[in-house]
């Protein structure tokens, strides 16, 4: 199997210094849009068929393979279909952007607190919503963050961009941040980010190579940390699970590839190279 290049001189290296010392080497996975399609009910979602399975064979050849989502570890657990995959040492979990981290040795979730302002944001939600007279706008509640979802609204972009002030307003009262996405907004607290999980494994793995897959808006702080690793030393190959949703992010990645079936085929790539 052919493995795609990346477009950039900074991703070949990071590419070249993972298959050359691979147990050195951290990669790390957005769930909706990347291992999983995105769908229009999140309750819906299901991995790309194969996809978890070429992942339970990396997290065996690399020094460390996670998941690193907006979702509750409990969603992935539950939809990820993850199986064996999620009792390996050197695979994790980090949900809510961080908040929350499956711990392998004790099969367990751990959490970080929950701010007040979630729960008081949460309240005011509804009677929000009814106002702006919006059909088909559902909120996932997350326990430690809430999201907004205009994707199965009649007109999905107005309803967005409709939402964004009155949404960014009421998570200012509440002391939390207003996170765009893909036809969502999320309310969650400041200052938590994929790009700090992704630097904490980093950290924990003592890895000199990274890699991170994502395909939203709430992915870019990802890439901001593997060019922070970069300059800190480490090789880092930033990847974009292509999307026209989302161009800020195909501008910023060293390699595009189709969605989780280009996900998948580039993971199966690197297992034939690793193996």
């Amino acid at each position: 199997m052919v493995l795609k290049s990346p477009g950039t001189a900074e991703g070949a290296a990071g590419l070249a210094a993972i298959l050359d010392r691979p147990q050195e080497a951290s990669l790390a996975f957005d769930f909706d849009g990347v291992l999983s399609p995105i769908v229009a009910d999140p309750g819906l979602s299901r991995p790309y068929p194969g996809v978890v399975a070429a992942l339970g064979r990396l997290a065996e050849l690399a020094g460390s393979v996670s998941i690193i989502t907006g979702r509750p570890v409990a969603d992935v657990l539950r939809l990820g279909e993850l199986g064996e995959l999620a009792a390996l040492e050197h695979f994790s979990i980090f949900g809510l952007y961080g908040m929350q981290r499956w711990d392998w040795g004790s099969r367990s979730v751990v959490s970080e607190p929950a701010l007040p302002g979630v729960a008081a944001a949460r309240a005011e939600l509804p009677g929000l919503l009814e106002r702006a007279g919006l059909r088909g706008v559902s909120v996932e509640d997350k326990t430690m963050s809430v999201a907004v979802h205009t994707r199965r609204a009649d007109q999905p972009q107005q309803a967005f961009e409709a939402l964004r002030e009155p949404l960014r307003e009421l998570a200012g009262r509440h002391g939390l941040a207003l996170e765009p996405g893909r036809m969502v907004l999320e309310l969650r607290p400041p200052g938590i980010d994929k790009g700090h999980a992704l630097e904490a494994i980093a950290e924990q793995h003592r890895v000199r190579a990274v890699a991170y897959f994502g395909d939203d808006l709430g992915d870019l702080a990802a890439f901001d940390a593997v060019e922070r690793l970069r300059e800190a030393g480490l090789a880092g190959l930033k990847v974009c699970s292509g999307s026209d949703e989302v161009p800020r992010l195909a501008e910023r990645a060293d390699l595009i590839v189709d969605g989780p079936p280009g996900v998948l085929e580039f993971v199966e790539g690197l297992n034939e190279r690793l193996k």
